[in-house]
């Protein structure tokens, strides 16, 4: 059996076989032993979930592409946040705010950061539209700060929350303004969001369409199977970090971190798979891929789970703390100032990709001693 054939077969089993295992283990608290077995595979699952993502994009094209795998994780994402909080709402009133804030973190400054460094390795200067990343980083900051920063300091509510009114109004702007943006990203002004290379391919709409390939022999790859296996493994990935969460929450306390600390390693296990594939992508030198993937997620994690929590909240019991402390507010804004810098002109040294970084070791380090 070739490599291509047994690399099609896992890519065919392996989320089969996780759906099976969620399926079976569901609702229920893993054995040490088993939680071990049960990661490793979660992480199988995330190669695989990549390896669909990416052939569905070289399909479609960008930015059409990119897309595919953010709106996937993000709706199963928002599904697992609003699970836990209907099981636990007496833990969980910060959750929504620490996994979407953890979820800009971990993108804007960890993945942003490791790809500019990956891809500088073989060209020290980086290369990308400065439009559509700042586009991106702008969207990403407006309903954040919306979302996030306000709660903090409105005065109609107690603590760090929003009225009723004042949700609908933060649900709803962050609902319009993700709209907009997906609407100038795939129809208005879809050159913003290629690379420099491919604007000259734009000019003769090369790459609004799909372009049919014949099979190539031992892979598949027609849209409709890489689609439903690429939905079966998200729906593996995520259901396992449900599993898994329990055996998460024990593992964080036993460290004794703090319970905010749950939503950072929920936000990693979901961002797993658009991490893997951003920083893929920046390895081959599609640097404008990467940060579209990658900001990408950020912007519909908060774009869609801010209005899908507002919605829920008219059944969820107890108060959603929203707003972020000092701290978090801080790092936002330093992430909103160095973003803004490094994608100004359109290129990228490893000065800026170690500055990202930096922020997210901070992010990381200050999430465990706050």
């Amino acid at each position: 059996m070739t490599t291509d054939r047994i690399g099609t077969a896992s890519s065919i089993v392996l989320p089969a076989v996780g759906l099976v295992v969620v399926l079976f283990t569901f609702g229920s608290t893993p054995a040490p032993a088993l939680a071990v077995l049960l990661a490793v595979l979660h992480v199988a699952l995330v190669i695989i979930a990549v390896g669909h993502a990416e052939a569905i994009a070289h399909r479609v094209g960008e930015p059409f592409g990119t897309l595919v795998l953010a709106l996937a994780v993000t709706v199963i994402e928002v599904s697992l946040v609003l699970m836990l909080m209907i099981t636990k709402p007496e833990s969980t009133s910060m959750l929504a705010r620490d996994t979407v804030f953890a979820a800009i973190m971990i993108v804007c400054n960890g993945v942003v950061g490791l790809s500019i460094i990956v891809r500088s390795r073989r060209e020290h200067i980086v290369r990308f539209s400065e439009q559509g990343a700042n586009a991106l980083l702008g969207t990403v900051m407006t309903i954040a700060t919306l979302a996030l920063v306000l709660p903090t300091f409105t005065s109609s509510s107690e603590g760090n929350t929003f009225t009723g009114s004042q949700f609908a109004f933060a649900a709803v702007s962050a609902f319009v303004v993700y709209s907009v943006f997906v609407f100038v990203q795939t129809i208005r002004h879809r050159w913003m969001f290629l690379s420099p290379d491919a604007l000259d391919d734009e000019a003769d709409d090369e790459l609004a369409h799909v372009t049919a390939r014949e099979p190539r022999d031992g892979r598949m790859d027609g849209l409709l199977s890489r689609s439903t296996l690429l939905v079966v493994s998200l729906v593996g990935v995520i259901g396992l970090a449900k599993v898994l969460a329990p055996r998460i929450e024990e593992t964080v306390a036993w460290f004794g971190a703090p319970q905010a600390f749950v939503g950072v390693v929920i936000a990693v296990m979901i961002l797993l798979p658009e991490s893997v594939a951003a920083i893929r992508a920046a390895h081959r030198g599609e640097m404008q891929t990467s940060l579209n993937l990658s900001l990408g997620s950020a912007l519909a994690s908060i774009g869609l789970t801010i209005p899908a929590i507002a919605i829920a909240s008219i059944w969820l019991e107890g108060p959603i703390v929203l707003g972020l402390g000092p701290t978090g507010i801080v790092l936002l804004a330093l992430t909103a100032v160095i973003g803004t810098l490094t994608f100004g002109s359109g290129r990228a040294t490893v000065l800026q990709g170690a500055q990202h970084l930096a922020v997210f070791a901070a992010f990381v380090f200050l999430s465990l001693v706050p």
